[in-house]
């Protein structure tokens, strides 16, 4: 059994729950099947195992280094990536027409899980290019999809998104650098930016990368801001690089994981290389001005799914080695057994560690079960659809974040001493994991977007869909499972009660006093329904792998849900002590 990703779980969810074979009844997918599904499911996790894996633990030891004036990454990271991009996978999801495969999405996120799963350093840099092509695709003019996107779809091109500033953080608001109109159709960019995965390397022939900038006499704020592309090399009249850009790495950021990635500061128009003989970076605008953060987000939500989904994957496989381990490591005799001589028994079966494993097992699958439904959505030609993403997206992005983050640190604990140290992978896994409650929106930010935007708007109506559409697996519950939909039911009751008396006086500073709270409690609601869903799709049939999501979902309601009940009691009561408190006091 691979210690990377369960085939057998990603088996039972695309086709005995979501029942992805029914899309291929849809024009878009018809030249699909399901052996077509298989076949690059079984390619992905190939490659993930062969030629991402082998180098995850190499990448973190020996992290991308910066002499002054070129980045070395170790070899191995360009032949992954050249393997991923012959394989296709990189336009799995996008129209024949543009070289893509036209794979639906929920079987492209599934087949990527693996290389997340294997090496999430690596698996970064082809995350970030097929966010910037979508992005271009949906927003960009021919000739910029003609001149960037399609050298990205071949893996000639990576792409980057470039938001965050030194002075300026999340608070896109500040966002200083400017953009000048050069007179021929492009502008020249000048500022500063941080936190650039993928900033700068010599992985691909020139890197896209997507910038948030202010016009001169734009208005402050955000909705000053425009979008532009700005290669590090300037292209010839052949498309081919050339010339380097205005563009200059200033130093890689040393992170505690996550280190196969190289993490750039970035500096646009210092005049270091002034290309066509005047300093700034060429950029090229997209859409119109002052709607940069707008296209953005299109980006930013894929992003945030697609950190949710390396959450999900980074504790999936270190539940699995924790697993493995239990299995194997012999220790201690049961409680009760006084006699010195009796054998050691396997660690798995004392009740601490099963604890922590079935915990994990639900926090990772519950999580996997979560991502996929999402991804579904994308596929959907229901108009429901995009709404209830729109109001997942925020517990996509955070829940895993958090949850299968702790499969992590409960993987170091169900290794004792040997998962602290460095000769066992888990604790790498919990550092790379450590980054995904952090960028692409932190969890908090996470939290004020679903209390403060989601959940209210266009009256509520995303929050209502949600809310209906729970109660719709409810209302097919077999009798068997009545007790959890019961629970669901009440816990979803409970959601909108509250929600609602958190909005009743319309005052913001008191609506998010306390939204992690929020998304705490709407995040294990939500999963608590992605388990109910599986053990209504597991119902009668027989197994160990039907018992153990029977198991699973069980111990999800019993043990995880009734956490909401003390955020919600806390949320319905309006505390507003951390709105409140003097910060002298901290």
């Amino acid at each position: 059994m691979s210690r990377i990703l369960s085939a057998r779980d990603l088996e039972f969810l695309l086709y005995e729950w979501l029942d992805v074979e029914a899309l291929t009844k849809r024009s878009r997918f018809a030249e699909h099947s399901r052996e077509t599904f298989d076949a690059v499911l079984e390619v992905s996790a190939r490659i993930a195992e062969r030629e991402f894996a082998g180098h995850n633990r190499k990448g973190d030891l020996q992290e991308p280094t910066f002499d002054g004036g070129r980045v070395t990454v170790i070899p191995e990271v360009e032949s992954a990536l050249r393997a991923f991009h012959e394989s296709g996978l990189l336009g799995g999801a996008l129209d024949e027409e543009i070289g893509g495969l036209q794979l639906p999405h929920v079987i492209t996120r599934s087949c990527f899980a693996w290389f997340q799963a294997a090496n999430i350093a690596t698996s970064a840099y082809p995350m970030l290019t097929m966010a910037t092509v979508n992005l271009l695709l949906a927003y960009a003019g021919q000739e910029h999809v003609d001149a960037f996107v399609r050298p990205m779809v071949e893996g000639r091109f990576t792409g980057t998104m470039c938001l965050s500033e030194p002075q300026a953080g999340s608070s896109l608001s500040d966002v200083t650098t400017r953009a000048v109109p050069a007179g021929d159709g492009t502008y020249r960019l000048h500022g500063s930016k941080m936190w650039i995965s993928g900033g700068d390397h010599e992985l691909s022939e020139t890197i896209v990368h997507l910038v948030l900038a202010r016009v001169a006499g734009a208005p402050a704020g955000v909705k000053g801001l425009s979008l532009f592309i700005v290669l590090k090399h300037l292209l010839g009249p052949d498309g081919a690089p050339g010339e380097r850009n205005d563009v200059v790495l200033v130093g890689l950021n040393h992170k505690m994981g996550f280190r196969g990635t190289t993490n750039a500061v970035l500096s646009f128009g210092d005049g270091t290389h002034a290309p066509r003989g005047a300093a700034g970076a060429v950029g090229y605008l997209v859409g119109e001005e002052g709607r940069g953060l707008a296209y953005m987000f299109h980006m930013m939500n894929e992003a945030r799914i697609g950190v949710g989904a390396g959450a999900v994957a980074l504790g999936y496989t270190g539940y699995l080695h924790a697993l493995a381990y239990a299995r194997e490591r012999v220790q201690g005799r049961p409680p009760g057994d006084k006699d010195p001589s009796a054998p050691p028994v396997p660690i798995v079966r004392h009740p601490d560690v099963r604890r922590m494993l079935l915990a994990s097992k639900t926090y990772v699958e519950g999580g996997l079960a979560l991502i996929l439904y999402a991804a579904k959505l994308l596929d959907e030609d229901s108009p429901d659809a995009p709404l209830l993403l729109d109001v997942l997206t925020p517990i996509v992005k955070a829940w895993p974040s958090q949850w299968c983050l702790k499969a992590n640190d409960y993987a170091i604990q169900v290794h004792g001493g040997y998962g602290y140290t460095r000769e066992y992978p888990v604790e790498q896994f919990y550092r790379d994991n450590r980054l995904n409650p952090i960028h692409e929106g932190t969890d908090g930010i996470q939290a004020l977007d679903l209390l403060g935007r989601k959940v209210t708007m266009d009256g509520g109506a995303g929050l209502s869909l949600l809310l209906r559409t729970m109660g719709e697996t409810t209302s097919r519950a077999p009798r068997e499972l009545s007790g959890m939909a019961r629970a669901l039911d009440a816990a979803r009751g409970r959601l909108a009660e509250v929600t609602r008396t958190l909005w009743a006086s319309g005052d913001p500073r008191t609506a998010l006093a306390n939204a992690t709270a929020y998304l705490d409690a709407a995040g294990h609601i939500v999963v608590a329904w992605m388990w109910l869903e599986q053990a209504i799709a597991a119902h009668g049939k027989r197994g160990a792998f039907y018992d153990g999501k029977r198991l699973a979902a069980t111990y999800f309601f019993d043990h995880e849900l009734p956490r909401t009940g003390p955020w919600l009691d806390l949320l319905a009561r309006g505390d507003t002590l951390l709105a409140d408190l003097d910060d002298d006091l901290l």
